[in-house]
């Protein structure tokens, strides 16, 4: 029995134990179409997502994609900004963000993410509207499925899965457009003049997404994301979540509208099946907290329609906490909850002041490394340095290179009459910077160099170096 588990069947609602293999794959799971208030919500919060994400790399800003990561140039552009390898750390910091908002969220609400806004539960239900256009609900698909092969099948098969693939090309097709540029990359294809590399991944996230969203969808969430394992952690007393009251619901059982069921010592569950036939994991809500669970409320929408139509009470599934099904009470305002919100806030202000302040030109400076520390020449000390300037702004700029130092050393800059730079454009510069070696009390001291756009002072990089002259 080591590799036996113990199921119930729910399909045939006899409650009966039996057993399966541990290894045993896992039969198709048919979703019955519900409609309610959390089926609503999902669609306010999914579709701005989905416009976003198709629509962005279609939308032109300064005559290029508004979202377009360019790798062979190392530049990012984002809007009206523009970001390189150097801003790596604010990627780094927007990555923390985004982890302590997910805590916060599930601290507070479980995991909503997952059933409302994550790419993988979006593009299943998309999935799953596809096949319901084709094939029918829940019970017409399970027919289907059963039925003998025909021309019929064939032509509803075919539309489901010519659906599927079409989501799928479009979502490979936007996602490799933000590295290619989606409207070369459409004409390319289109003109058989793309790369291999660009053809190569449209491929592969066509046939990615098409798996994932049309075969994977409940075994990405039960077996492969890391979340459903490590949600527990943030979970406490209050967290809500979707929970099945079971005070109010056992013992269950199917009747009839017009019976005294509470005369006959029945909960308010009729034991129709329809949270476990709406559940896009395939989980019984009623058998208690489970890591599967998503969170998406469909179960709480078909149980509530369930309940309209018998006249009951609503509220039998619901979003509620562990500690008001047993007390009745809910603390929505308690500590740990304060604490993630505190960091969470202080972090995204922090990292908007940095995004705000950031100046769109940066300059590194380095000592040249096929010259010697120093060179003494017509009675001047002269140090060579490298600088490399970068112009991230979405205009060109010709730059200024000055120089400060101590008081009382007249420094002398030589280096090229003009150096400017396009939009995007990486520049490395020598300069020669002397000192009179009569002025020179010590062997080493810092010098400033300054990087100043010519036609905006206000765009100005200072680094220190330091410069090196003979032992005194």
């Amino acid at each position: 029995m080591s590799d036996l588990i113990p199921t119930r069947e729910e399909q045939e609602g006899d409650g009966e134990v039996r057993y399966r293999m541990l290894y045993e794959s896992e039969d198709k799971v048919y979703i019955r179409h519900i409609r309610g208030v959390f089926t609503r919500i999902r669609k306010y919060t999914g579709l701005p997502l989905l416009l976003a994400f198709f629509f962005l790399p279609w939308i032109n800003i300064d005559g290029r994609p508004s979202v377009f990561f360019d790798l062979p140039t190392r530049q990012f552009h984002i809007l009206w900004t523009t970001f390189g390898p150097q801003d790596g750390f604010l990627l780094a910091w927007l990555l923390i963000i985004a982890a302590f908002a997910l805590f916060a969220i599930t601290t507070w609400m479980g995991r909503v993410w997952c059933g409302f806004t994550c790419p993988q539960t979006v593009w299943t239900m998309m999935f799953i509207w596809g096949e319901r256009i084709c094939e029918g609900d829940r019970n017409k698909r399970m027919k289907l499925d059963k039925a003998p092969w025909n021309l019929e099948k064939v032509l509803r098969k075919g539309g489901t899965h010519t659906i599927w693939l079409l989501i799928s090309l479009a979502t490979a097709l936007a996602f490799v457009g933000y590295f290619y540029g989606v409207r070369d990359l459409v004409v390319d294809l289109a003109t058989f003049k793309a790369n291999p590399q660009g053809v190569f991944w449209v491929a592969f996230f066509t046939f990615a997404t098409y798996m994932n969203a049309g075969f994977l969808r409940e075994q990405v969430c039960k077996y492969m994301c890391p979340y459903a394992r490590f949600q527990s952690v943030m979970y406490d007393q209050d967290t809500l979540a979707v929970y099945y009251d079971a005070k109010r619901g056992e013992t269950r059982g199917p009747r009839k509208k017009t019976v005294d069921y509470k005369a006959e010592g029945m909960g308010d569950c009729i034991d129709c099946y329809w949270c476990v036939q709406v559940c896009p994991v395939d989980i019984d809500i009623r058998d208690g907290m489970q890591y599967e669970c998503i969170n998406c409320g469909l179960c709480v929408d078909a149980c509530n329609s369930v309940m309209d139509k018998m006249e009951y009470e609503r509220g039998l599934i619901r979003f509620t906490s562990e500690d008001e099904l047993q007390t009745g009470k809910t603390r929505f305002l308690r500590p740990r909850l304060f604490g993630y919100a505190l960091i969470l806030l202080t972090m995204t202000g922090l990292f908007a002041q940095q995004v705000v302040t950031r100046s769109p030109i940066e300059a590194e400076v380095s000592r040249d490394r096929g010259v010697r520390m120093f060179r003494e020449l017509q009675g001047q000390v002269q140090n060579v340095y490298m600088i490399k300037i970068t112009n991230m702004d979405q205009t060109p700029h010709e730059f200024s290179i000055k120089v400060q130092g101590k008081t009382g050393y007249d420094y002398s800059v030589r280096k090229p009459r003009k150096i400017y730079l396009v939009p995007g454009e990486i520049f490395s510069v020598p300069i020669r910077v002397s000192v009179p070696t009569a002025q020179l009390k010590e062997a080493k001291h810092d010098i400033e160099i300054i990087v100043e756009a010519v036609d905006n002072p206000e765009l100005i990089v200072k680094r220190r170096a330091a410069f090196i002259g003979p032992q005194q």
